[in-house]
């Protein structure tokens, strides 16, 4: 069986080298696992809050070491690396504070002398996680779940191995008790088989919608619970009487944030005509003015792509959009130097049927397109396969409200804002994004048994 090699993006040369768990190996931990479960599940939710609270001093003694970790594994800047471990902290934090209250027995008026529903944990929950935050995305699974009185083991990408073994080691050194929280040293081909264990009693998976459906696939032949977080192209509308330079500086943090590699980064910024010219000069400065290089740099702000065939893709979607039509005004090619790197890149007059208007682009290209007034650009907005994310800028804050609320089909619209997770609203999409929530009390109720009592 093949060790799992980790790679530098920043170099492209070798960063470390992992053992790769065998088949008796894996069904050991997940045994263990379950063990654990029929422990942790008895556990009262204070004890359980405690525990995930030292959880959460772990990951702030410890962040500047684990942004350098995911600056080696992954090429994210240092900056967004510490953002992203303190944000892992305040959603263990968020639930040590508010479980106790999310899963409150709810009592219901019926005929019977008590009815009432309460909320029981599982058992082993499978995450399958992504690289490109290695470990908020973990941490967002993992604080709901293990709150909740379920255990869980993670499968995280090849290429950041070390940061779920970094997570794992954050629970124990918290004082978790052993199997509460496992990282399973495996590839992806050893997904389904783990989906088969019958222990396993769900799936939280954030990755590419072709990956979602085959894990949803697998999960649904063994009847298991599934929440998919997958791809999105998130559509930002520019209305006319939106502030240029605030709503471009705004785009180009939305678009080029983690150097572009987020689900729910701005994919497809959609502008009336009238303020169309405008819009594109000054955003194009925007973007222009993000410097690229090492991650370790303090001074950076986009790193290198993952890995060398996301960077690979990226410049193909590039070039096919630019033979559909759109113009490319800013980068497109990436460097011939080590490295994964993309530079900022401004496409525009982006035009139906090509890559950077259909498909996810998962890199720093930002693709505009001209719509001719506000409901056009939201027809726009609503043409694509994904739902995850979008936003709205107006001067008018009620126009926004409601072309949010209203008009735009995704899971999270923002208005004047792009569009982030945070531990106390829920998260998730529609359509080929996915389905299911993370984070706030509608995260936590995905994997536990909504259990009705009536006692005559």
């Amino acid at each position: 069986m093949n060790d799992i090699i980790t790679i530098n993006p920043s170099t492209g040369s070798p960063l470390a080298e992992y053992r790769h768990l065998d088949n008796n190996e894996i069904d050991e931990k997940i045994k263990l696992s379950d063990k654990a479960f029929k422990q942790w599940s008895k556990i009262p939710i204070s004890k359980r809050a405690d525990l995930m609270m030292e959880a959460a001093d772990v990951i702030n003694t410890n962040k500047a070491e684990y942004s350098k970790l995911m600056a080696l594994e992954m090429g994210k800047p240092l900056a967004q690396g510490l953002a992203e471990a303190e944000k892992c902290a305040w959603v263990c934090q968020f639930y040590a504070q508010n479980t106790e209250k999310f899963l409150k027995d709810q009592k219901v008026a019926t005929e019977a002398s008590s009815s009432y529903v309460t909320f029981n944990p599982l058992g082993v929950i499978l995450a399958v996680m992504p690289w490109n935050f290695p470990f908020w995305q973990v941490f967002r699974f993992a604080a709901p779940t293990l709150m909740a009185g379920n255990t869980g083991v993670l499968k995280h990408a090849k290429n950041t191995m070390g940061s779920g073994i970094s997570i794992e080691k954050i629970f124990l050194e918290a004082g978790f008790p052993e199997g509460i929280f496992t990282n399973l040293e495996i590839s992806s081909g050893f997904v389904e088989r783990v989906i088969d264990n019958p222990l396993i009693r769900g799936v939280s998976l954030t990755g590419s919608t072709p990956v979602g459906s085959q894990v949803a696939s697998r999960a649904g032949r063994n009847i298991k619970k599934t929440v998919l977080e997958l791809g999105g192209s998130d559509p930002y509308i520019i209305l006319e009487d939106a502030p240029i330079l605030e709503t471009a500086e705004t785009c180009a943090i939305a678009r080029l944030i983690n150097s572009g590699q987020s689900c729910i980064a701005a994919k497809r910024f959609i502008v009336v005509e009238e303020v169309y010219d405008h819009f594109c000069r000054v955003f194009r400065d925007q973007l222009a003015s993000y410097k690229m290089g090492d991650p370790l740099d303090e001074t950076v702000a986009v790193g290198p792509q993952a890995r060398k065939d996301l960077q690979l893709t990226l410049q193909q979607q590039v070039d096919d959009s630019i033979k559909a039509g759109a113009k490319c005004v800013l980068a497109g090619q990436f460097p011939d130097s080590p490295g994964f790197f993309y530079p900022p890149t401004l496409l525009i007059d982006v035009q139906k049927g090509s890559p950077a208007y259909d498909d996810e682009l998962f890199g720093p290209v930002a693709a505009v397109i001209c719509a001719k007034n506000e409901q056009h650009a939201i027809e726009i907005a609503n043409d694509s396969i994904f739902g995850l994310g979008a936003a709205v800028f107006t001067a008018d804050s009620e126009r926004g409200d409601r072309i949010a609320r209203d008009e735009l089909n995704a899971g999270c619209c923002f208005v004047n804002s792009y569009v982030k997770s945070d531990p106390r609203l829920p998260f998730g999409g529609i359509k080929q994004s996915g389905y299911g929530r993370e984070l706030a009390e509608f995260g936590i109720h995905e994997f536990v048994n909504i259990k009705t009592v009536v006692v005559k």
